[in-house]
């Protein structure tokens, strides 16, 4: 998803908002680095946590996608893909927090 996110920002009209792509970008890199820093704490409690600030960024990054969309800075393919992966990440980490 992080290589989607930096795909659109440099294909799609996305790149003329500077703001946007960046709060996005920092969103989909936060997904992967919470769970990173969270399983490195040494504690489960700890580590679900940071799995769900890790969720909450993968709705954070989904609200920017439809707001980019909704602005007309991504088109409907780059927005479908994006879209979905957010969703799917965030199914992801709740079936994952579930088994912890």
């Amino acid at each position: 998803m992080v290589n989607g996110v930096y795909r659109a920002a440099r294909s799609q009209d996305l790149r003329k908002d500077r703001g946007l792509t960046s709060q996005m970008t920092r969103a989909a890199v936060s997904i992967t680095s919470n769970i990173a820093e969270g399983h490195v704490r040494g504690s489960r409690v700890q580590y679900v946590e940071f799995c769900f600030i890790a969720k909450g960024s993968a709705g954070e990054l989904r609200s920017q996608v439809i707001n980019a969309h909704d602005a007309g800075l991504l088109d409907d393919t780059a927005y479908s893909w994006l879209h979905d992966k957010c969703l799917d990440v965030s199914r992801m980490l709740a079936g994952y927090i579930k088994h912890l």
